[in-house]
This record gives structure tokens, C-alpha cells and sequence, in this order.
């Protein structure tokens, strides 16, 4: 695969989230992953295969009423091989509010998301501890929706 084809599969994943978990084709968001896939998202643990995926997408995503992913701010790192970045900003609505990347200047909406994609599947997404403040602020200590 090239870094471009890689990109497009992480972007396709991306614009799914700001579908409600429906890719441009009609298909869900789990179709875009290994059968043995793993996500981590912070406070909230590593996910393992695409039945566990989709319980944290169902937690994580049950506390948003949108996310809309700012694509022209992009920022693409592309490691050679299988893995690549994307540096992003979102805006959306949390159960406790709207968000905005910068909004406040310390506040929520700026992501880095580390994808390893290889043979058009995503085998992991790694989330890094960010400033994820929009997303996390419903956790309970235990990783787990408050």
C-alpha cells in the first residue's frame, strides 16, 4: 500500500465518526478493521477485535450528540511503513457540552491519532493521551463511563 491509500482509510474511519459510525459507502465503521484489530482510547483501555472495538466506540461515541473532524487542518505523518499520523482538530457537542479545538485555548478538540493500516484494514488506532478533555470528562477513575 502506498502512504496515500493508508491516509485514505484512516480518513475514511475519521468522516465515519462524523457520520454516526457509517462510511461514504453505507458500511460500518467496523468493516474498516482487522478481525483482530486493537484501539486504545484514553480512560478507557485497549480494545481487542472487532466485537470489544465496537463497545468502546458505543460507550465513548454515547456521550457525543456530534463530532465534526476539521480535515483542512490535517497534519499527515506517513513512518515509511505500515504506520502513520494524523494531527487533528474536531468541534462537536458532548453530553456536558459543545467543544471547539482552542476554545478555550486549553481546552478540548486537538487529537493525534496513530493508525496502522496494512492490506486496506486498520489493525490498530492508538489515541495518545491528548487533550481529550471533551471526550474524558465523563470517565469514572475505573476507565469506564461515569
Amino acid at each position: 500500500m502506498t502512504n496515500e491509500q493508508r491516509k485514505s482509510v484512516a480518513l475514511e474511519y475519521l468522516k465515519a465518526f462524523d457520520h454516526g459510525g457509517v462510511t461514504s459507502t453505507g458500511v460500518n465503521i467496523l468493516d474498516l478493521f482487522a478481525d483482530d484489530a486493537q484501539v486504545y482510547f484514553p480512560k478507557w483501555g485497549i480494545a481487542e477485535g472487532k466485537a470489544e472495538i465496537g463497545k468502546l466506540f458505543g460507550e465513548v461515541g454515547g456521550t457525543l450528540t456530534s463530532i465534526k473532524h476539521d480535515y483542512a487542518s490535517f497534519n499527515w505523518i506517513f513512518s515509511g511503513s505500515h504506520t502513520i499520523v494524523a494531527e487533528e482538530t474536531s468541534y462537536g457537542e458532548h453530553q456536558d457540552g459543545p467543544w471547539r479545538a482552542d476554545v478555550p485555548d486549553w481546552g478540548a478538540g486537538r487529537w493525534c491519532d496513530v493508525f496502522e493500516i496494512r492490506d486496506f484494514l486498520i489493525q490498530r488506532v492508538w489515541v495518545p493521551e491528548t487533550r481529550l478533555t471533551s471526550l474524558t470528562c465523563c470517565f469514572a477513575g475505573d476507565g469506564r463511563p461515569a
